[in-house]
């Protein structure tokens, strides 16, 4: 071999070794860059869902963390109830569980419910549900339907033994379902804060929102126990699909309140039904 054929071969491997290098250096830029928005996201929906973010509109990427998030709330609830049980009569422990959802979301969905109620029962046009649903102001349907849901958890917790499983389970599911709604239903006004929650050119984000929502509860809930788990589940998701049925003939899609209250019904459910004679 000739010095200009080993100068050539030797620019070639260079050459190979360069766009070899170049590929590793990008493939690192793009796992750096997926780490960061899932860290990111997950930060989000935590910051959305709980008191550590003061209730910040979640950004775009946040709703696949929801359920991981949900689980997460509940997994901690569920502690708390496992830990009040061995303290205090089921009774006592199941009001310290309700207390600690409300301080754990800030009473986030549950101004959902109070809104959604007032908006969606009472008899008025379109508008003017939406309007009340504006209003800081609590009226009759509100206050009666937070009092009865209040009632329901509060009694269908002590009825229960502790179970980590089923607060995991429903709570994961719950905060699928408003993933799922937010990225699929329209919004009742164009201009809302919830309008602008999903991207809706990045149409898959929901779905396995929704996908990893039912596989979290579906584990749990039939980890629980299996007729009654399903039994709950499907109750659940029954219970999801009424609410959101209710916001689209009444207001013509959903909105942030209506998030809420299919959030907390789908737990509120889920709890009655888990609290049957199985």
């Amino acid at each position: 071999m000739n010095g200009h054929d080993e100068t050539a071969t030797s620019q070639a491997r260079s050459q190979s070794g360069s766009r070899a290098g170049s590929r590793a250096r990008s493939r690192a830029r793009s796992i750096v860059s997926g780490a960061a928005s899932a860290v990111a996201g997950a930060a989000s929906a935590l910051a959305f869902l709980t008191v550590l973010g003061a209730a910040r509109p979640p950004t775009r990427n946040a709703f696949v963390w929801f359920p991981v998030v949900g689980a997460a709330i509940g997994g901690v609830l569920g502690l708390l109830w496992w830990g009040a049980a061995h303290l205090w009569p089921p009774a006592v422990a199941a009001g310290v569980v309700v207390v600690g959802d409300v301080l754990v979301t800030g009473m986030l969905h549950f101004d959902g419910l109070v809104d959604s109620a007032d908006g969606l029962l009472a008899p008025m046009d379109r508008e003017r549900r939406l309007q009340v649903m504006r209003e800081p102001t609590v009226g009759a349907f509100g206050v009666v339907v937070a009092v009865v849901v209040v009632l329901v958890r509060w009694a269908a917790l002590a009825a229960l033994h502790p179970s980590v499983l089923v607060l995991c389970g429903l709570w994961a599911l719950a905060r699928g379902v408003m993933a799922v709604v937010a990225g699929t239903v329209p919004p009742a006004r164009a201009d809302s804060l919830a309008a602008s929650f999903v991207d809706r050119g990045h149409r898959g984000t929901p779905w396995v929102a929704g996908v990893g929502a039912l596989v979290i509860a579906g584990a749990c809930l039939l980890g629980w126990q299996r007729v009654a788990g399903g039994a709950v589940l499907g109750a659940a998701l029954v219970t999801a699909a009424a609410v959101v049925a209710l916001a689209r003939r009444r207001l013509g899609g959903y909105t942030g309140d209506v998030l809420g209250a299919a959030g907390v019904l789908v737990e509120t459910v889920g709890l009655l039904v888990a609290a049957a004679r199985w």
